[in-house]
């Protein structure tokens, strides 16, 4: 229980991201945008002033009236306070935003356009996190598999997988990692791997952090080589290329092989399955999401989100020494 929840402590930050692919990695230069009361509610946040932040979006909602963009405004102060562990305020904001879905949701499907998958799934992942920040872990993953039970057959079930998992998956046996489409030659299964350190790197095509986050794995990787260290790199089809330009399966293949050849040449030596399904059971809402099992196939550590040299080298370490040394 101790180490579950210190995962919750340290992971918590990082899965109030939403993974959103990044258009300006794959558009030119364009001119600046009228900053939306999305962007205003999180300055306010990031400056600490929740009034100024709850002013920006009840003005919002009096100009333009409940819109989509207005709810999804109103969810981050549920995300900022539960950030800031204020978790009576960040559950009540949570409370209150799923109530305003509920009533769009009388009259549209979740799904219809893209901003109110966002907030509902804010609010459900701050109910999650102030829940088991205030010590009621159990409790927490408890709600979230309820809300995994309402919301199965829309956008949401990553997301709260991903909740899940950062509560509980951490000290369990890592999901299996299977698929009928590689890129590249198949790889071997977990089941093949135990007794090796194994990093699943779960990444996207149109990812701005898991480029950045290329570099970091390969210089790693090649440092501790001599351990047995593994990579599996899966990734799967969003359904277009660059620029969100519609595609199909075989043009999204075709593209994504150009972002590995021209981003990640040295990922060709690692297995890359192409499975949403995998997504869907790690809870890949944030991009990169790294996955680190020990040698006897137990997830080490679950992280959404990239992490630097000095973050990440202490974890491989922890996988890749080897029992005996480690005793020593």
């Amino acid at each position: 229980m101790t180490h579950a929840l210190s995962a919750f402590t340290t992971a918590a930050l990082l899965s109030l991201i939403v993974a959103v692919p990044d258009a300006r990695a794959q558009a030119p230069a364009a001119a600046t945008p009228p900053t939306t009361a999305v962007q205003r509610v999180r300055d306010a946040i990031a400056e600490n002033d929740f009034k100024k932040a709850e002013k920006v979006v009840l003005d919002d909602i009096n100009d333009k009236g409940t819109t989509p963009i207005a709810i999804e405004a109103f969810s981050w102060l549920g995300r900022g306070a539960v950030a800031a562990k204020n978790y009576d305020e960040a559950i009540a904001y949570a409370q209150r935003t799923y109530a305003i879905v509920e009533e769009q949701l009388k009259t549209r499907k979740l799904d219809d356009e893209a901003r109110l998958p966002i907030a509902l799934g804010a609010a459900i992942e701050v109910m999650g996190l102030a829940t088991a920040g205030q010590g009621n872990r159990s409790e927490a993953i408890l709600y979230l598999r309820r809300e995994l039970d309402t919301y199965k057959n829309t956008s949401l079930v990553e997301r709260i997988n991903k909740n899940i998992n950062v509560l509980s998956l951490e000290g369990t046996p890592a999901f299996a990692i299977e698929s009928t489409e590689w890129i590249g030659a198949p790889g071997p299964s977990l089941a093949t791997l135990k007794g090796k350190p194994v990093l699943v790197y779960l990444w996207a095509h149109w990812c701005g952090d898991c480029k950045i986050q290329g570099p970091i794995l390969e210089t790693l990787l090649n440092k501790y080589k001599n351990t047995g260290l593994t990579l599996i790199a899966p990734t799967k089809l969003y359904g277009y290329v660059a620029q969100r330009k519609p595609a199909g399966p075989a043009e999204e293949i075709a593209y994504t092989k150009e972002i590995l050849a021209k981003f990640y040449p040295w990922l060709s030596a690692h297995a890359i399955p192409v499975s949403a399904d995998v997504f869907e059971k790690y809870g890949v809402s944030t991009t990169p999401t790294l996955v680190l099992i020990d040698r006897a196939g137990s997830v080490s550590k679950y992280n959404p989100g990239r992490l630097s040299v000095e973050q990440l080298e202490p974890l491989i370490k922890a996988i890749a020494t080897p029992p005996s040394s480690a005793r020593r």
